[in-house]
């Protein structure tokens, strides 16, 4: 049995965007700035380096330093749960070392991808850093992305078998599989919503809130829509669902994090400026970007 599972946050996680100048490098100032207006904006949690940080287009070394940062500006008010993600196993746990002696609190793990691991293998991937990290580890399963699934079985089994597995994030979209895991999951294990617009109706089942990419954007309206949830409050969060749901889509109209980049810099918060083989937003989808934002009284 897992016996050194730690509960890690309940309500919203914003997965953070990485900021760069125009030159390309990382905008220690700006990253600053956006880890202080999350907290203002009451999320429970912060997870730099993940997919919406571009962490596959960042050097390590630029990895740790992120993390560095959002480490020194949380002054420990919320828990920092680094992205530490690679589909070489040993290279994953050199990154989880990294992110732990860079100060983060925890990890958040994606799926191993492009190899295609059996259920097995993906088992075998998590109790190898479980065991070289010993600090607590989200598992990430988002199938869109890696081309394999974590099915509910290899979830429940992890949360049994590996210590430090705290929990899931779930970005596969398959309720019946996300219901399984909830219904059977051991006490203090985690479930968080991978996906912004199933977030509601995933709390109303139980789980325990998102990690965010719209937060990015309205971290204050996101993050009390979740807690409404997490209260009983469904009807009081469902308008809050509702009032958000175009910018919750809009978000994902291209590849992500090119939206929210997109958005956040017409909200003159950030540079545009993604890495290749990102691009900027097409000039089809911007002027649909921009609606969304001047409804939400954002522009």
């Amino acid at each position: 049995m897992a016996t050194k599972r730690k509960f890690l946050f309940a309500g919203t996680a914003t997965a953070l965007i990485t900021p760069f100048k125009k030159d390309g490098s990382l905008d220690e100032l700006t990253m600053r700035e956006l880890v202080d207006r999350q907290i203002k904006g009451k999320v429970e949690a912060l997870v730099p380096i993940g997919s919406t940080g571009e962490a596959a287009t960042l050097s390590m070394d630029e990895q740790q330093h992120v993390i560095e940062i959002v480490v020194e500006e949380t002054r420990g008010r919320v828990p920092v749960i680094a992205g530490a993600s690679s589909n070489n196993t040993n290279v994953a746990v050199t990154l989880a070392r990294m992110a732990k002696g860079a100060g983060a609190n925890a990890l958040l793990s994606v799926a191993p991808f492009y190899n295609k691991p059996t259920q097995e293998g993906i088992y075998q991937h998590f109790s190898h850093i479980a065991d070289a990290v010993e600090m607590p580890i989200i598992a990430y399963n988002v199938p869109g992305r890696t081309a394999s699934n974590i099915e509910s079985g290899t979830i429940l089994r992890m949360a049994e078998e590996i210590p430090f597995i705290c929990g899931v994030k779930e970005a596969s979209a398959n309720f019946s599989q996300i219901m399984e895991i909830l219904r059977h999951r051991p006490k203090g294990f985690g479930v968080w919503s991978g996906d912004d617009n199933l977030t509601l109706p995933l709390v109303a089942l139980g789980a325990d809130g998102v990690i965010s990419v719209v937060a990015n954007e309205v971290p204050k309206m996101f993050s009390n829509m979740v807690r409404l949830a997490l209260k009983g409050k469904l009807k009081q969060a469902q308008k809050l669902h509702y009032l958000l749901s175009d910018l919750m889509n809009v978000n994902f109209i291209e590849s992500n994090p090119i939206p929210v980049k997109a958005a956040m810099s017409m909200m003159d918060l950030v540079e545009e400026d993604v890495r290749l083989p990102l691009v900027h937003l097409s000039d089809g989808a911007r002027p649909k970007v921009e609606k969304v934002l001047k409804e939400l009284g954002l522009l």
